[in-house]
């Protein structure tokens, strides 16, 4: 059964930093490609970085140069480092498990972790 555990959110000022963890289990770690998506009140969810089982790292626009999006293999963990944060960032993020090998379906979520960025 496949899961995934997020971890790391919660209230941080206006330039603060927070870094979030999703541990996964139930599926071969190292040959799905991994991501960060999120969901403000009243918007659609939004990718915010994925990952590649090469290492090949994306990021929407809105987050370049603030975020870093990592993985550990042996620890089954996604990590998503966070910084300078704004109040725009303020959603639920969601850790997401590729369908399959190069593909950008996604077959699982995870429960979701509040990131609110407020002074």
């Amino acid at each position: 059964q496949v899961q995934l555990v997020e971890s790391g959110g919660g209230l941080v000022q206006p330039g603060g930093s927070l870094r979030l963890s999703c541990v996964a289990s139930g599926f071969i770690f190292g040959i799905y490609d991994m991501g960060w998506h999120r969901q403000a009140p009243g918007k659609q969810r939004e990718i915010v970085a994925a990952i590649t089982t090469g290492g090949t790292r994306n990021y929407a626009d809105s987050v370049k140069g603030r975020f870093t999006i990592s993985r550990d293999v042996a620890k089954k963990t996604v990590y998503l480092q966070m910084n300078s944060l704004k109040p725009e960032d303020t959603a639920v993020y969601y850790c997401a498990k590729a369908k399959a090998r190069s593909s950008e379906a996604i077959d699982a979520w995870g429960q979701g972790t509040q990131v609110t960025v407020s002074s």
